[in-house]
């Protein structure tokens, strides 16, 4: 089989965020009880004051807050569908397997109108929580693994975080250009990336369930958040 990330690899951008906007047009409320918090999370982010989880934790949290959501993601998908790349499209097969990291929510509708497999991150818009590690970098690697590891021809992503999964691949792409450029994944024996890799890849390992970080690596510690 074929595996593809979706956002900046065969969707021209972040489908998580994509959809935040469109919500927010819809429903002008979240600019005032969600966009502040989200950028100042993002800010918290980027200053290393919080870890990634936290921070798309907090960019889901619309998905709590959006009544009309199972209209507005068939709607989304209406307008967006034909923004999925053509290249992909050219060479799309029933037993390809999009794996990404945004929630479940928002990657199911469209992996079921392409007619293929998915896997994304689990979030309860409910609660607000995940409900499993969050589907990225190591995490899909470690996804594949337990489902036998299944033999795949081609893994197509935008991000070094994903080399964890494209070692899992006879051969691994790297997409450029908002989803339109494809090249060979980039050289590991170069230090310069190995590098970038090692700052990309070592996130997404925490569950999160009903406000708590249990750390994999020691479960009988619950760490509150």
């Amino acid at each position: 089989m074929n595996v593809y990330d979706f956002d900046g690899t065969i969707f021209y951008t972040d489908c998580t965020i994509k959809f935040a906007f469109w919500c927010m047009r819809r429903h002008p409320k979240l600019w005032f009880n969600y966009f502040p918090m989200v950028i100042y999370n993002l800010a918290r982010y980027k200053m290393d004051m919080i870890p990634n989880y936290l921070m798309q934790r907090k960019l889901f949290s619309y998905l709590t807050m959006v009544d009309d959501f199972d209209v507005q993601i068939e709607k989304f998908w209406d307008k967006y569908e034909k923004k999925i790349s053509p290249w992909y499209l050219a060479q799309k097969r029933p037993d390809d397997l999009i794996i990404s990291a945004s929630p479940e929510c928002i990657i199911e509708p469209i992996a079921k109108r392409l007619g293929v497999k998915y896997m994304a991150s689990k979030y309860d818009r409910e609660y607000g929580v995940f409900l499993n590690n969050l589907m990225y970098a190591k995490e899909k690697a470690k996804y594949i693994t337990d489902n036998g590891f299944p033999m795949i021809e081609n893994f197509y992503s935008d991000s070094l975080a994903d080399t964890p999964i494209a070692l899992c691949a006879d051969e691994a792409h790297l997409v450029t250009n908002r989803g339109t450029t494809v090249v060979d994944w980039p050289d590991l024996s170069d230090a310069n990336v190995m590098e970038k890799i090692k700052d990309k890849v070592n996130t997404g390992w925490d569950v999160h369930l009903k406000g708590k970080t249990i750390k994999v690596k020691d479960r009988h510690n619950p760490e509150q958040n």
